[in-house]
């Protein structure tokens, strides 16, 4: 078989070993496989240089195997999607609210601090915020812009959101494992990062079927993206929790079975979720 046919006829499962493989190793070229774990010093270096290259994977793997698959038609289409902006107040508040109120309520609840409650240039904190959430972009043209409406032939917005959760969570195991030794404190190094990769994988999954929700209902690429920005910006910069430990694995854990919560009232709200498409 050659590789055309086979990229034709499997086109989802060579975007995510595509993705994972060239993510991963733009990660580990940068970083290097003895800089595990991190440390505060080359988290405010080299890091965010090593994120960045890590993001390319999805978006390489979305424009290229589109191109192989569809052809320029299919480029146009992704494209478009981006480009699809009149969907209505109430999904840009569906959007862009959720992630931001929730990790704030949890914060309070929990009586943590975050860099916006405690900087003194808030407007610094902000745009960080945004400018990180920027790079969504480049997931999504990926994620959402290749893989998702290729599984919604097949599964529902729930079993597609749930593969692709997942997969999307175990994408970021070499960014826990780094960052767990940043944020570990007195914690144990393994089970520290047993527990952050676990709720990592709980979040991003609940989350992922919250942006297909989002896809489906819309077909805006544009406010997915959005949506994913509002996620990365609120939880990677303005409102994460500044405190590791024990307290950071606290927050992960409420965190992640509030957004579940917000999947299942969502779901109820809206019974074909479980259904397939058309």
């Amino acid at each position: 078989m050659s590789l055309s046919i086979f990229i034709k006829r499997y086109p989802v499962f060579t975007y995510f070993v595509l993705t994972f493989a060239v993510s991963w190793t733009g990660f580990l070229l940068v970083l290097g496989p003895g800089s595990f774990p991190g440390t505060q010093q080359k988290f405010e270096t080299v890091f965010p240089l090593a994120i960045i290259l890590m993001l390319t994977g999805p978006a390489i793997a979305g424009l290229l195997l589109t191109g192989l698959a569809a052809g320029r038609a299919g480029l146009r289409e992704l494209f478009s999607r981006f480009l699809k902006w009149r969907v209505g107040a109430r999904w840009y508040a569906a959007a862009l609210l959720p992630a931001p109120l929730m990790v704030a309520a949890v914060l309070f609840a929990l009586s943590q601090t975050c860099p916006l409650f405690t900087a003194e240039n808030k407007v610094v904190i902000l745009l960080t915020g945004i400018a990180a959430g920027l790079t969504t972009i480049l997931e999504e043209i990926g994620w959402t812009g290749f893989a998702v409406p290729r599984m919604r032939q097949r599964y529902s917005i729930l079993t597609t959101g749930l593969i692709v959760g997942v997969l999307w969570g175990v994408w970021h195991f070499l960014q826990v494992l780094w960052i767990s030794g940043v944020y570990s404190g007195t914690i144990p190094l393994p089970f520290f990062f047993a527990q952050y990769f676990l709720f990592s994988i709980a979040q991003l999954t609940a989350y992922r079927i919250l942006l297909v929700w989002i896809f489906d209902r819309t077909g805006s690429l544009l406010l997915t993206t959005l949506m994913h920005l509002s996620y990365t910006a609120s939880t990677t910069i303005i409102l994460r929790p500044l405190e590791t430990g024990a307290s950071f694995l606290i927050f992960g854990w409420v965190f992640a079975v509030v957004l579940w919560i917000f999947v299942a009232a969502v779901a109820a709200a809206n019974g074909n979720l479980f259904m397939k498409e058309g």
